[in-house]
């Protein structure tokens, strides 16, 4: 190709990607500009309780239980030392909850016993927690401790990341890779709450006009 035809193609596929990369995430941010965490919680371990909490359930719904059970729960001892039928009832509401109530149950003791009570500081040890991946655990590391080792990629980043054309992947590993080379490191923790509210606000997942819903948001 000379370098007229290379003029006539336009920039490579790369270069068009990135730039419509940053024009949404600059007209997202327009858009929400206050865009960010809505789950309820006191403390490191709260917060990761309301994120494993949070898995096909609504962050309304998680606070509406956590309310409650925050209050009965006060200490790791609290959740490791608990009955289990107890508190499956206890998380009831949030859908999945017998293996949400064994998975908090059992990473309260790993917290209390292998991290000195402290929710892990690095990815590697948050995967070891039992059915934490890394979406809760880029949420958890991002909110608690400000350390960002990639993108959030949960039912809304992954329908409207896939919507927008930033990946063609359905893998929520695979999409946060694609995301993670067309954002800046600096970008990737409020990309997650961009996508989230503008899925919220203009692109539900119910059936719908995709095409209005960019016209209304002016993307």
């Amino acid at each position: 190709m000379n370098e007229v035809e290379k003029k006539r193609a336009g920039p490579p596929e790369r270069l068009r990607s990135l730039s419509r990369a940053g024009h949404i995430y600059k007209k997202l941010q327009k858009l929400f500009p206050t865009a960010g965490m809505i789950l309820e919680y006191s403390n490191d371990w709260e917060l990761l309780v309301s994120v494993m909490l949070s898995a096909q359930c609504t962050d309304k719904q998680v606070n509406k239980v956590t309310k409650t059970l925050f209050k009965k729960y006060k200490t790791l001892d609290d959740y490791a030392n608990a009955k289990l039928s107890v508190l499956e009832k206890d998380v009831l509401p949030t859908g999945f909850y017998k293996q949400k109530a064994k998975r908090i149950k059992e990473s309260a003791r790993i917290v209390r016993d292998t991290f000195d009570g402290e929710v892990p500081h690095t990815m590697s040890d948050m995967l070891t927690l039992p059915g934490v991946a890394r979406k809760t655990a880029n949420v958890v590391l991002g909110n608690a401790y400000g350390v960002v080792e990639g993108i959030a990629v949960d039912t809304h980043v992954k329908r409207i990341a896939y919507k927008f054309g930033l990946t063609k992947n359905t893998d929520p590993i695979k999409i946060e890779q694609d995301l993670m080379k067309l954002f800046p490191k600096k970008q990737w923790f409020h990309l997650t709450y961009l996508l989230i509210d503008f899925g919220r606000a203009y692109c539900p997942a119910r059936k719908h006009d995709h095409d209005r819903c960019e016209k209304l948001a002016g993307l």
